[in-house]
């Protein structure tokens, strides 16, 4: 891959770590606040708790989109960037314009989610 395209590549995955890093923090405040009035009716407080569980939910996904842009940004680094960190291959380029971070290429992606790759350790 050019170096052009793999600073595009980086450019995104930057912003996007940003933009995540500011939901996960405004998510996570907001979910402790759901919980600060005491004075609420039970119907109240189950409410807050639906509230702050789906938002903690959607806090661990941001979390785990974080982790796979900060392996990807690795990846630049180490000039690894666009290749299957299972199989080796060149994972395809549709593939990455719509998901910069992904780390493996459709076969083996497929494979994962069949359970028949075990995704490897970091």
């Amino acid at each position: 891959m050019d170096k052009r395209k793999v600073r595009q590549y980086e450019t995104r995955l930057t912003e996007q770590r940003g933009a995540l890093l500011g939901m996960v923090e405004r998510t996570e405040d907001y979910g402790r606040e759901a919980d600060r009035d005491v004075s609420q009716d039970p119907a109240d407080k189950a409410s807050n708790s639906y509230t702050k569980e789906l938002l903690f939910s959607q806090s661990t996904n941001e979390r785990n989109t974080l982790r796979l842009i900060e392996e990807a940004l690795d990846r630049i680094t180490e000039g690894a960037f666009g290749e299957c960190v299972n199989c080796g291959e060149d994972i395809q380029p549709k593939r990455l314009d719509a998901i910069p971070w992904t780390p493996h290429c459709i076969k083996c992606q497929e494979q994962m989610e069949l359970g028949l790759l075990v995704e490897k350790e970091s």
